[in-house]
């Protein structure tokens, strides 16, 4: 059975991976911070034909790595897939991000996958050795277009999406000989929560996803299912030869200037 860790998982990208993996019959260790809102998810993971287990905890705190693949293996054996999709937004230039919004960003963006990463590492080469030479063990990380290309305003942001980015390539290399993938997506602008939680109000909202109208030449914001399929394939055997790529799904904005 693949058995898969999702971080984030109470609502956006994170949500609609978990429901993703049910689909293809996986079992889920769905984590987040609300205990409610992750029985939701454990709820939806069933109707779509898998089984679930939630962890409702913050993925910076410094025992969170060990009690996620601790619970993971007692509920499902072991971990087949690990997916970092837990994240946070904030504006902030070069001259007016504080050291404590810079580090808030990092360490839940970089340092808590990093972290899990190396928590998991013991977990998935187990998986690895056990499937081989076909290994289904693998880590996709949910980076960002801003991991690829530079904009003003998201000045942490952009940074911890970039450390994401080469912290998945460095991984990928180590990994390999131990038959474990690591890639990571990188999305456009996605509907979901994350820049609602970021503070911005429903009407900024609706002109930012109106916004990406023109700045994602295929003319519209992404759906959270459609960045889960990615991460999916990316988990599955049909992509038992990519690893180490950071794969833009944004509607092309990486390919365009500014505008």
């Amino acid at each position: 059975m693949h058995t898969v860790v999702v971080t984030g998982a109470s609502s956006g990208i994170g949500r609609a991976t978990a429901i993703r993996f049910a689909r293809d019959g996986a079992a889920v260790l769905a984590v987040g911070r609300k205990a409610n809102v992750l029985d939701e998810v454990a709820q939806e993971v069933a109707r779509a034909g898998g089984a679930c287990q939630t962890l409702a905890i913050d993925v910076t705190a410094s025992s969170a790595p060990d009690a996620i693949v601790t619970a993971a293996a007692r509920a499902f054996g072991g971990i087949t897939t690990l997916v970092n999709a837990a994240g946070i937004i904030a504006t902030g230039t070069i001259e007016n991000t504080t050291d404590a919004a810079w580090d808030e960003m990092l360490d839940i963006n970089l340092r808590a996958p990093f972290r899990l990463m190396r928590a998991a590492i013991p977990h998935l080469t187990e998986t690895a050795r056990a499937t081989a030479p076909a290994s289904s063990a693998s880590v996709v990380n949910v980076s960002s277009v801003t991991g690829l290309r530079a904009f003003p305003g998201v000045l942490a942001y952009c940074v911890s999406k970039a450390g994401i980015d080469q912290l998945t390539r460095c991984a990928a290399l180590e990994m390999a000989a131990h038959g474990v993938r690591v890639n990571a997506v990188n999305p456009g602008v996605t509907i979901s929560n994350l820049h609602r939680r970021s503070g911005m109000a429903e009407e900024a909202y609706a002109a930012f996803l109106e916004r990406s109208k023109q700045t994602h030449p295929l003319g519209r914001a992404g759906e959270p299912q459609e960045i889960a399929d990615l991460i999916w394939f990316l988990a599955s055997g049909q992509a038992g030869w990519i690893t180490g790529e950071t794969i833009s799904i944004d509607g092309g904005r990486h390919l365009t200037c500014a505008r």
